[in-house]
């Protein structure tokens, strides 16, 4: 039979008093005289009591609890970052409470509510790549709580972030490329509404024009991301007439997808060179692989959007209507080519 926890009213009953007389003996409440505290006490040390953490966090008006919204801990990226969340967390005296959107909008929206409903002293978030609709983001504001949100950000003004520098990192990759005598490169970008989209597709033109090379829109395909989606955006660019010979990818998955798709078509050529983003640890074992990977480094988005969390959690006013009042912190990337 499963054992239930001692309560307040377990001791109550076992010493023929009110439960509000024992909450209040157990709280040093000096309408309670010394003798029944010691007695309350005493009787809740024989019952094996165990005070509830929550309970008194919100008679103090706190909770010790920061909440952490990702899209999929299955990703290397995120799971690096909430390792650093969770550290920095523990070394100011706060736990976590996680969820997954598992990158839809519909989960965010509930996470966001059980957040609240939680009385999570902070958030931090990296936005689903198929949220739309930011209304359930501004209930946050509305109910005045510090948010963080670090890499997939939502495309706001007057918002705390910590990102990559997407931009830059592109267009390293791009002049990696162009060194190599590449000059028909494709991008198989994300969602056009993804503020991390804009960036990579700013930092292929800025690359090109910097180059004084002729920009070809229609080198840029979209994905949504998805195995299918992804596929649905290589046949596009090898259906050009002049299809690319180099492709940079969203990501190390999309890359992977197209790799793994031109393989089993036998369209597969090694001339066809591709570049990521994320540079997952497990690359480095693939024969069949990008070139060289954008490295984004999720612990350092982990430690620094945490930091900035807590301290915000320390001000007494954290909103403000200033733009120069938000944090808006760019981690530079690293382009890591492979053996």
């Amino acid at each position: 039979m499963e054992e239930k926890f001692v309560t307040i009213k377990d001791i109550a009953q076992k010493l023929g008093i009110s439960v509000s007389s024992v909450s209040r003996a157990l709280h040093n409440h000096p309408s309670i005289s010394l003798k029944t505290r010691n007695k309350v006490r005493s009787m809740a040390k024989q019952l094996g009591y165990i005070p509830s953490s929550p309970a008194i966090s919100f008679q103090r008006g706190k909770t010790g609890t920061i909440g952490v919204i990702v899209p999929k801990l299955s990703e290397p990226f995120f799971a690096t970052a909430l390792s650093a969340i969770e550290n920095i967390a523990t070394q100011r005296n706060y736990k976590i409470l996680f969820g997954q959107s598992l990158d839809t909008e519909e989960k965010e929206k509930e996470l966001v509510e059980s957040m609240l409903h939680h009385r999570v002293e902070g958030l931090l978030i990296s936005i689903s790549k198929k949220t739309m609709n930011y209304s359930h983001l501004d209930a946050l504001k509305r109910n005045h709580l510090p948010v963080v949100y670090f890499d997939c950000i939502p495309h706001q003004k007057n918002i705390h972030y910590v990102v990559c520098d997407l931009r830059n990192g592109t267009i390293e990759a791009m002049n990696y490329l162009l060194r190599k005598g590449h000059r028909t490169i494709g991008l198989i970008n994300g969602p056009p509404s993804l503020f991390a989209s804009m960036e990579r597709e700013d930092g292929y033109f800025r690359a090109l024009t910097m180059k004084r090379l002729k920009i070809d829109r229609s080198l840029i395909v979209s994905s949504d991301l998805s195995e299918a989606g992804t596929i649905n955006a290589i046949e596009t660019l090898l259906a050009k007439k002049k299809p690319p010979t180099a492709i940079i990818t969203f990501n190390d998955f999309t890359a992977i997808y197209v790799i793994n798709h031109l393989r089993k078509t036998n369209k597969y050529k090694k001339d066809l060179e591709f570049v990521s983003y994320a540079n997952m640890p497990i690359l480095k074992f693939m024969e069949y692989g990008p070139s060289a990977s954008v490295e984004q480094f999720p612990y350092r988005q982990g430690e620094k959007s945490t930091e900035i969390l807590l301290d915000l959690i320390q001000q007494k006013n954290v909103i403000t209507s200033e733009p120069s009042a938000f944090f808006k912190v760019y981690v530079e990337t690293q382009l890591i080519e492979k053996e």
